[in-house]
């Protein structure tokens, strides 16, 4: 264990100063830059001629990704069209791309019907006679020798129309089908189609179409997804800025003015992927990030300081909701102590995610422990309450198991505990805070008191190695937030993974607070490590060391079978024993 400088504590982009400062040089990307999985899977689409004839795409289902993928096809089919007349004539010279003639048609529907997908046959006139005027042609009949666009969303709320959009897809034939289903009028011959389907949706959704047709996952189709992340080297940062000044173009937006402009947007990436390697590649988050800076800015370059000010607004836009929590806790209504020392109880960490609000954030919670006479169990109020997650019980189980392991016991614990999240009215779930739940019981049964000034997060597991969590950035900072506000003594901080280490991207006043000693960050890679930062005492040692809380709970057991623990029984309880036991 040891405490984190604060220069972990934020992503550093120093040792990319040469490429940033190069970024005005930079020519914008073409479309499928840093997609090389979706761009490999259209290009191999666009030049198969039977099979498969669908190709599921795995991305936001907005009009964005829609164009993004329609500009992918019209690329890649001019290319496979250029290769094929190139294969017919060999000695034909090569046209661009932009000067080809006949290029395939491509369809985007949205909100699709029966009739708006594949059209329909209105009566006849007096004559009786089908004439063109009658014959409604559908986008199946538009997309002919070409591709159809459609949203998963427009299959799934409507289910009846897949299987006859896969016969279409299958057997290259359309039957024609009657407007008005009361009368009876002829129809035309069944239509011949040659059609490309592209389907577009997020994970979940495509899960659910897989459900309701299986034959989806098989060798019908083709599979590609729009990657939502990057990971930053020398090889991919001068991609991803050409990425970004292409956006910048698209969306007609100010350039980013100088090297610091640019690192402040992949900080705002790093924390937004909770990775200091990583930036999101969405299209939309850049535009939103960069059109806000745009309003600070005026038409002007972007610099840092705008897009500094555009956070900053954010921020204060989406706080009511945190900073009604954190007055909660400021007035005493929400009990959190930052000094002084308690038994059994714990300041443990939370993500709070509330639906219709835009973003999650931090909020310290007390968990505490008793301990009592009893079999060995331990209980988990939230799981008997039902306001615990099954991840939240899986954490708690893991936590029991290393528990009984490490105290080595020969017979079961002649302790029971109970442990809750104090004041919280609401489900909790996950395992990060099964660290903190651990901290409190091991200090029940020693009867240490725990160091109120240090909030604690993580998972372990039943090695008693700690795991990382999610949300630590918020996590911290909603911690830290209650200590300014009563006061920086110095020694509060925050005990968390080390394995979280890549995802800090604390904010300014954190930050400003570390580098001043004000408050710490200690990294862990076991419970061996926590419990001395948080009791001054070592969980284990060697043999025969009677300090260890390890020993002092052992002793506490031992006091327990050979002590004067019978006074502390009933006569109504020794008069019950003696029924049984004769």
């Amino acid at each position: 264990m040891h405490e984190e400088s604060w220069r972990t504590m934020t992503p550093d982009y120093s040792k990319f100063q040469t490429i940033l400062e190069q970024y005005d040089d930079l020519s914008p990307a073409l479309t499928g830059t840093l997609q090389d999985r979706l761009t490999d899977a259209v290009r191999r689409f666009t030049s198969v001629e039977l099979q498969p004839r669908v190709l599921r795409i795995t991305a936001p289902d907005n009009k964005v990704y829609r164009d993004y993928v329609v500009d992918l096809l019209t690329q890649y089919d001019a290319q496979h069209r250029q290769r094929k007349s190139v294969q017919k004539n060999p000695g034909a010279e090569i046209a661009q791309p932009d000067e080809t003639t006949d290029a395939s048609v491509i369809i985007v529907g949205e909100n699709v019907t029966e009739q708006s997908l594949f059209g329909a046959v209105y009566p006849p006139l007096d004559d009786g006679k089908i004439s063109k005027q009658q014959v409604k042609h559908g986008l199946v009949h538009q997309a002919n020798n070409g591709y159809l666009v459609l949203s998963v969303t427009s299959i799934l709320s409507n289910p009846s129309l897949w299987p006859r959009l896969k016969s279409v897809l299958m057997n290259g034939e359309l039957e024609w089908q009657a407007a008005y289903k009361k009368t009876l009028y002829p129809l035309p011959p069944a239509e011949q189609l040659n059609v490309k389907l592209v389907l577009i949706g997020d994970r979940y959704l495509m899960a659910e179409l897989e459900n309701a047709e299986p034959d989806i996952s098989s060798g019908f189709s083709m599979y590609g997804e729009f990657e939502q992340d990057l990971i930053i080297n020398d090889k991919s940062l001068p991609l991803y800025l050409s990425y970004l000044k292409a956006i910048t173009h698209s969306a007609s937006l100010p350039e980013l003015a100088d090297s610091k402009a640019l690192e402040v947007v992949l900080k705002t990436g790093a924390r937004h992927a909770e990775d200091q390697t990583r930036v999101p590649l969405c299209p939309i988050w850049h535009q939103n990030l960069l059109c806000e800076a745009a309003i600070e800015s005026q038409g002007q370059k972007i610099t840092e300081q705008h897009l500094k000010d555009s956070l900053k607004a954010r921020a204060y836009r989406e706080s009511y909701l945190p900073e009604r929590a954190i007055e909660d806790i400021h007035h005493g209504q929400v009990v959190i102590n930052c000094q002084g020392e308690e038994i059994g109880q714990v300041n443990g960490l939370t993500v709070v995610e509330v639906p219709g609000h835009p973003c999650a954030y931090g909020e310290p919670a007390r968990i505490s422990c008793v301990v009592h006479f009893g079999d060995g169990d331990i209980s988990d109020v939230e799981r008997k309450a039902d306001l615990g997650g099954n991840i939240h019980a899986k954490g708690m189980m893991i936590m029991q198991a290393f528990v009984s392991t490490a105290l080595d016991l020969d017979q079961p614990l002649p302790y029971s505990a109970s442990i809750v999240f104090e004041q919280s009215y609401c489900e909790v779930d996950g395992d990060s805070a099964s660290l903190a739940e651990l901290c409190s019981l091991v200090s029940a049964l020693a009867m240490q008191p725990i160091n109120q000034q240090i909030a604690i997060t993580g998972a372990v597991d039943q090695f008693g190695r700690v795991q990382a969590v999610g949300g630590i950035n918020e996590k911290i900072e909603g911690f830290f937030k209650v200590c300014a506000f009563r006061g920086l003594t110095g020694q509060q901080g925050v005990i968390l993974p080390k394995t979280n280490q890549g995802n800090l991207c604390l904010n300014d006043e954190v930050l400003e607070a570390i580098r001043a000693g004000k408050f710490h960050l200690w990294a862990v890679e076991s419970v061996d490590d926590a419990l001395p930062l948080l009791t001054g005492k070592a969980f284990r040692g060697d043999e025969g060391d009677s300090e260890t809380l390890l020993a002092k709970i052992a002793e506490r057991i031992d006091h327990f079978h050979h002590g004067e623990h019978e006074c502390h029984i009933s006569w109504l309880t020794r008069i019950r024993n003696w029924f049984v036991q004769n």
